[in-house]
Formats: structure tokens, C-alpha cells, sequence
């Protein structure tokens, strides 16, 4: 993986003046880090930060800033309700799609009778594309439908719009998405890429422009609503955090009270709430939706998976919409089961991907094109996008998988704010015989405009679309060799050959002491965060790890998913206590044993209600650390003397006094001895051999003293008491769990209980033997590196280190 560029942003210090605006805001803290946030953002006058921070002072633009395209909307609709004419609501299948056509399902609902006069349509993801398509618009007509208004989607569908006219459906779009030269022949276009980029309303997503079309209804007729249209925020939140659009102007505004509506929302007993599906999925994802990030990382891929896994997300808009709480948390739970299985397809297609580029010489790649028939389709642009960040070039997934039918190979991509309806001008016409398409996603890094990189080969293209950070294709296989050369030669011509690294930017610098509830206040401040106002980023240097450990993440119903995450305590000299962490998608063992510099996010555990901080980036504190070499090997055996025999040396030792069980173990302690610059002496004394039998029975011993003194113990205690792995001590707790035992993880302590066993005999000693032949098994290799001469160790070692 390609090495990442750190930087530090400017870290100018505001005047004391600034300083005194910001402390009312937060009387508990000094406000220095708040303010030089707001300083750095360009936030610095009294009436900046009252507008960015209090949402009550900001004045939102009138919908009618739209002008002659709003109104003439407004008066269509007026018509459409007065001849009860069918209305059908076009939207999208990911979450500012679905958000979208929630907004205009209850907006519009207000003004026309759902179900009757009123419909809506999702195209489905695996089998149709983004935008309006022509056996879509044939049913829709076949259904009596007269005037379709579409959201998020639309502004290029110039062939089907034509089509639909000819049908006699007139059309309405709303639209953030990039526009064509020539207005499509519709009603009304509102689209705020028609308004000055200086614009308050230039950013607005999918489900903002939506919002807007109905608060423009909202003020035309007063009369006729009868639910208030503030019940809409905290869907127009959702949709706007989730589709990464930039948060200024009224997208931070909208963004501000929707989150407070859901907030409020949440905090209701479930039969009271307004929205008891959108509270069952915070639920589930153990959130309470007061923050940014419980959309982002929440209810925005919960929604998005439905349409990756099932490609029909129809019953999403139900999800959002409806008060029926039994019904809404059938969806829920079938909307929690794609997600686990999206998190599983993932992880797996991100393996095979590793596996791809580990014969690949990046060194001379600058676009990473990947193909396989078996990758799945609705994964491939958020695989594309990691690999993209961590390797520092521009990435391309595809799935070679035959296609049979023209249809199924419309718009075929990952959008993320990608239009993929225009087709390639060279697309193949319909025919008897299709040839085979590679279809799927490309990501974007380090400022290049994918867009202009995939278009330039559009003559090899069958379909495309997209922006300058994402674009979906479809491409003939025989056409994917020539590809591939063709955009790598491109790239390599627009920047002379030389990839720039992966850049990771940390706002400011803070010590583990720093990390605090009024820091988290602090920062909190600048929420919510998003594009053109990201996360604040925090650099902590000559920092280390303890209490490391990791598991892979359960679903709802406690089974596992193949994603692991990392928790650990992170330590430095500014404090004697640990401050705890997670790393998403990493195993403990990648953490640098030595000390090291970070990039963080602090944030809050809403299930753990405490605060933690996200492991962003890590790296050595000495960054001119060379991998160990053989001339670089030192190796002392000093095992089974008494440490009042150890030699002495000029240079005191790494001493390595647990006896490991893998040649993976003593690798690591190599490492850590060679960046901390000493010899590392091996200096275990003969293992204490135990029956397996009697280190059960003394597991069993200490769970049960456990349960009856009410006392907790940590996983590093139980390995200590018990001198097995990690590993083994896995086994050890689900033999215990078969033997009737509850465990509960609690802040980094392991909590135990009993509870009534129904488990049968041959469960419970099935459990037992794996967990004794797991002991067995350590046995054996501790009496094996108690006595393999050290010579093979070098061998070994020195081996496994130029590899």
C-alpha cells in the first residue's frame, strides 16, 4: 500500500477577541481548539459565527429563488390536483434517492390522496438504471399516470422525457445533478446547478431541492396541509449527510434542524414517535441521532445496502414513511440483514482485491483497473473508493459476469451522486446475441477528474457516468485489456508519471490529556460536519497502544460478521491513564508496537456512553525507519537463566520473557526491538506444563468465583492466570458459554454470569475439546521453541523479514 503524506494544517492562532465570541458557546472549555478550527475554516467575525452555529439566526432562501422553474411547478401541480390527475413521485434507490421520494411522498401526500392520485416509483439497482427509463415510463402509463415529478434524477434523461411527452406524461424534475447544454423539454427543471455557484442554494442535494418544491406548495396553498412542514427535516437531514454534498449555505442549515427534529423524535417512547421506522433503525445500530455521524455511519449505508444486496429498496420509502411500528420493524430488521450481508460482501471482495494488487507493480500503475465474474455488483464502489485512499491512484472495479439483457445493463455503476443514464454514444444497439459486459465502479484520489479520465475512453465504453470523485461504466470484456493500457497511458501523461501520495490532513495537535468531554463540546461546535466542513482531524504524536485486542463485529442477533474492528487504550506522557479507541477494518497485530504518531477522531459511544476516539492513520514516530535486514538481526538466547545470570551489555536488551507460540509472535518483538534500536534477547524459562483438563477446570474455577463475587476481570488477566493465547481463551469462552455461562463486555472488563443451560451434553463437550486441544496445541509449541536451537531462529526470522 502506498505511503501516506501527513499534513499538518496552519495552525495561526485567532486573536483574543475571536477567542472571547467563542467561549459563551461553550462556558465549561477555554475554546482555544474551537476557535482555531473556526479560524482555519475562514469562520471569523461575530456574524460568520453566530450564522454558522446558531441555525435560529440563519435566514434560509425562499424556494421561489428558483424563479420562473419553481412556480411553473407549483402551477402544474395545481392542475394535476384539480383534475385529479395521477401524479407518480420518480426517485432513486440510494439514501438521497429514498429520502427524496419520503420528502415528496409525505410533502406532496399532503396535497394529493397517496395510493389513488398519488404513487411512487424506484427503479431497481441490479436490473434498471439511475434515471428515468422507457419500460418504466410504459408501465407507469399503462397505470393511467399523467405527470411524473422525478427527485435526485432526471436533468440528462433527454431521450426518455421526449418519449414520455409522446405518451402524453408531462414531467416535473428535481435535480442537483450536472446539466445537459440544452433544457430538457419538461415542465419545470428545478435543479440548483441553474444558480450562481455563490448561491446559498447551490449545494442543495437530491432531497433538499425536493424539500423546496414542497415548501413552495406549503406557500402557495396554507390552507390546504394539514401536518406541519418541519416534519420533513429530519428526513431532508438524512438524505443531506448521507450523499456527501457540501454543508454551507442552507444545506448546513437544513442539515442543523433536521438532525434536532430527529433528536426529538428519538427521544419518545416508540408508540409515540412520528417516524418509528427511522427510530427502530437507530436502534439497531445503537445510535440516537444527535450527531452527524449517525447518519454517515448509521442510517445512511443501512439504507444504501438495501439496494446493493436486493436491488429493490421500493419498501425503504415505507420504512421512513409509515406509523405502523409492527411493519416498520419487519422493514427494519430486513434492512439491518442487508447491511450484514453488505459488510460481509465487502470484507470479501476486498480480500480478493488485496489479493489482486499483491501481484500487481504498482510502482508503474497509475489507474487500478480490477475485474472478476464473481464480485457483486453493489459492493464494488465502496471497495473501489478504500483502495483508491490507500494505494494513492485512482481505482476501477468491474464484475465480469455475462449479461443476457440489454436492459440489465443500463447504469450499472455505484453512483454517490452519479447520473447514469446517458448512455455511451458507442453502445451497442440491442441485438439476438449481446456480447459479455464487465460492468461496476471506478473511485476517485488526490484531485483527479475521473470523470474526464473514464470519458476520454468513451469509444471503448459501452455505458458511463458520473463526476470528477466517482463514475459507473459498462464495458465490453475483449475491450478491458485496451482499456486498461489506454486511461493508465493518460494518467501517466497528465502527470508526468509520478503519483502523488495519499494525503491525510490533521487540523490540530493535542495530547492524550487533551482528549475530553470538553474537547468532544468543543469540537462539537462546528457540527455537523461533512463535505467542505470535514471531521476535525487530531494529531497526537509519541503516542503508544495498550489493551489491544480484536473481534469481528455480530449482527443484531449476536451471529458474526466477517469486519473486524480493533479496540485499544492509547497511552503518552501527558497522562498516566489509557484513553480507549477503535479501528474500523483492522486486526490488533497492524497497531506499530513501538511509538508512534496518529490521526484521530474524537467522538461519543452512544451503546458504551463514552467518549473514544476513531483511529484514522498511524505511523513509526522515527519515519526513517528502514525494514530489518540480515546484518540488522540481533538475536541473544538467554533462555532458562535466572535474570541474575543475564550478561551485561552496553546495550540494554529487549527482554522477551513470554515464550511464544507462533513464528509470527517472536516476528513482531523483532520489529519492536529493531526500531527501538536494542537487541532482543529471548529469555523464557521452560513452560510450566498443565494438563489441559486442569486448566479448564481452573477456568471454570475463576468464572464461577466471578459470578458470585459480582467482580470483573479483563481479558489480559484471564490470559495471565491462565497462560494460554488470545486465541485459546476464544474457545475457552465459548465452552463456557455451552457450560450455561454469560459473558458481557463492558469498557474493556468482562463481566460474568449464569444463566439456565439447554444446551445437550455432546454440545458442551464438543466445546470442551476444542478449547483442551487448543491448550494442547500451545503445549506443544512452547516446548518447541523452548528448545529449537537458535540458529534456526535466526534462520527463521531473518527469512520472514526480507520477504
Amino acid at each position: 500500500m502506498s505511503e501516506q503524506e501527513w499534513i499538518l494544517k496552519s495552525t495561526e492562532e485567532p486573536p483574543s477577541w475571536f477567542l472571547e465570541l467563542i467561549k459563551p458557546h461553550i462556558p465549561k472549555s477555554k475554546g482555544n481548539f474551537a476557535a482555531q478550527l473556526f479560524w482555519q475554516r475562514g469562520i471569523r467575525d461575530k456574524n460568520q459565527l453566530e450564522n454558522y452555529i446558531n441555525p435560529q439566526i440563519y435566514q434560509p432562501a425562499s424556494p421561489f429563488e428558483f424563479g420562473e422553474e419553481m412556480q411553473l411547478a407549483v402551477e402544474r401541480l395545481q392542475q394535476a390536483r384539480n383534475n385529479n390527475e395521477k401524479v407518480v413521485i420518480w426517485g432513486d434507490f440510494d439514501a438521497d434517492g429514498i429520502t427524496s421520494t419520503s420528502v415528496l411522498w409525505d410533502g406532496l401526500g399532503q396535497f394529493f390522496t397517496k395510493n389513488t392520485q398519488l404513487t411512487y416509483y424506484i427503479p431497481n439497482r441490479l436490473t434498471e438504471s439511475h434515471g428515468l427509463n422507457i419500460p418504466g415510463i410504459e408501465r407507469l402509463k399503462q397505470e393511467d399516470c399523467q405527470l411524473i415529478v422525478t427527485c435526485d434524477t432526471g436533468s440528462t434523461n433527454i431521450d426518455e422525457i421526449v418519449y414520455a411527452n409522446d405518451l402524453g406524461i408531462d414531467i416535473i424534475v428535481t435535480d442537483h445533478h450536472t446539466l445537459l447544454p440544452e433544457r430538457p423539454p419538461v415542465v419545470s427543471l428545478i435543479n440548483p446547478r441553474n444558480l450562481p455557484e455563490s448561491h446559498q442554494l447551490f449545494h442543495l442535494s437530491g432531497v433538499a431541492v425536493a424539500y423546496k418544491l414542497v415548501e413552495a406548495l406549503y406557500l402557495s396553498f396554507p390552507q390546504i396541509p394539514q401536518q406541519p412542514l418541519e416534519d420533513l427535516l429530519d428526513l431532508v437531514a438524512v438524505g443531506l449527510i448521507a450523499d456527501l454534498v457540501q454543508l454551507s449555505g442552507d444545506c448546513r442549515y437544513l442539515a442543523q434542524v433536521g438532525i434536532q427534529q430527529l433528536q426529538q423524535d428519538f427521544k419518545k417512547p416508540p408508540a409515540a414517535r412520528r417516524r418509528p421506522g427511522v427510530g427502530r433503525l437507530l436502534e439497531l445500530c445503537q445510535k440516537n441521532g444527535d450527531r452527524p455521524t449517525d447518519i454517515s455511519f448509521g442510517l445512511g449505508p443501512r439504507i444504501n445496502a438495501v439496494s446493493r444486496i436486493q436491488g429493490d429498496a421500493r419498501f425503504c420509502v415505507e420504512l421512513l414513511t409509515s406509523s405502523d411500528q409492527k411493519r416498520v420493524s419487519e422493514l427494519a430488521a430486513t434492512t439491518e440483514l442487508a447491511n450484514t450481508r453488505r459488510k460481509s460482501l465487502q470484507k470479501d471482495v476486498a480480500r480478493q482485491v488485496t489479493q489482486k494488487l499483491s501481484q500487481m507493480d504498482l510502482s508503474t500503475t497509475s489507474v487500478i483497473v480490477l475485474s472478476d465474474p464473481q464480485w457483486a455488483v453493489g459492493v464494488l464502489g465502496l471497495v473501489a473508493g478504500q483502495v483508491a485512499q490507500d494505494t494513492g491512484r485512482p481505482t476501477i472495479l468491474l464484475s465480469t459476469e455475462a449479461v443476457e439483457d440489454e436492459e440489465e445493463t443500463r447504469g450499472q455503476g455505484d453512483k454517490e451522486n452519479v447520473d447514469f443514464s446517458t448512455p455511451s454514444p458507442h453502445s451497442t444497439p440491442s441485438s439476438p446475441s449481446l456480447p459479455k459486459l464487465a460492468r461496476g465502479s471506478a473511485r476517485s484520489v488526490n484531485s483527479v477528474d475521473l470523470y474526464k479520465l473514464v470519458k476520454a475512453q468513451e469509444h471503448l465504453l459501452h455505458r458511463f457516468g458520473g463526476h470528477p470523485f466517482a463514475a459507473g461504466l459498462s464495458i465490453r470484456v475483449e475491450n478491458l485489456s485496451l482499456f486498461t493500457q489506454a486511461i493508465n497511458q493518460q494518467l501517466r501523461q497528465i502527470t508526468g508519471g509520478t503519483m502523488p501520495k495519499p494525503k491525510v490532513e490533521a487540523d490540530l495537535v493535542v495530547t492524550v490529556a487533551d482528549l475530553s468531554r470538553e474537547l468532544f463540546l468543543e469540537l462539537k461546535l462546528l457540527e455537523p460536519c461533512g463535505m467542505g466542513n470535514p471531521v476535525p482531524k487530531l494529531l497526537i504524536k509519541n503516542c503508544w497502544f495498550e489493551n489491544t485486542w480484536h473481534r469481528n463485529q455480530q449482527d443484531a442477533k449476536g451471529k458474526k460478521i466477517q469486519y473486524i474492528k480493533t479496540e485499544f487504550s492509547i497511552r503518552d506522557n501527558s497522562c498516566k491513564n489509557g484513553f480507549p479507541g477503535i479501528w474500523w477494518g483492522h486486526y490488533k497485530d497492524e497497531l506499530p508496537p513501538q511509538k508512534c504518531d496518529c490521526i484521530v477522531e474524537l467522538d461519543y459511544n452512544t451503546f458504551k456512553k463514552r467518549y473514544e476516539i476513531r483511529l484514522i492513520a498511524v505511523r513509526p514516530a522515527i519515519n526513517d525507519i528502514n525494514p530489518v535486514s540480515k546484518n540488522g538481526l540481533s538475536i541473544l538466547d538467554w533462555r532458562n537463566l535466572s535474570p541474575n545470570n543475564y550478561p551485561s551489555l552496553s546495550d540494554t536488551p529487549l527482554i522477551l520473557k513470554e515464550c511464544p507460540t507462533r513464528w509470527d509472535d517472536l516476528q513482531v518483538s523483532l520489529r519492536r526491538s529493531f526500531h527501538q534500536q536494542q537487541p532482543l534477547a529471548l529469555a523464557w524459562s521452560k513452560p510450566n506444563s498443565q494438563a489441559p483438563g486442569e486448566i479448564w477446570l481452573k477456568f471454570v474455577g475463576i468464572a464461577k468465583y466471578l459470578c458470585r463475587t459480582n467482580q470483573a476481570a479483563t481479558r489480559i488477566q484471564l490470559l495471565e492466570k491462565l497462560s494460554i493465547s488470545n486465541q485459546t481463551l476464544y474457545l475457552g469462552f465459548q465452552a463456557l458459554k455451552a457450560l450455561g455461562f454469560k459473558i458481557k463486555s463492558q469498557d474493556n472488563y468482562l463481566i460474568f454470569s449464569q444463566k439456565e443451560n439447554n444446551n445437550s451434553n455432546s454440545q458442551i463437550e464438543a466445546a470442551i475439546q476444542k478449547f483442551t486441544a487448543a491448550v494442547k496445541e500451545e503445549e506443544f509449541q512452547k516446548n518447541y521453541f523452548n528448545e529449537v536451537p537458535i540458529s534456526t531462529i535466526n534462520c527463521q526470522l531473518t527469512a520472514n523479514s526480507e520477504q
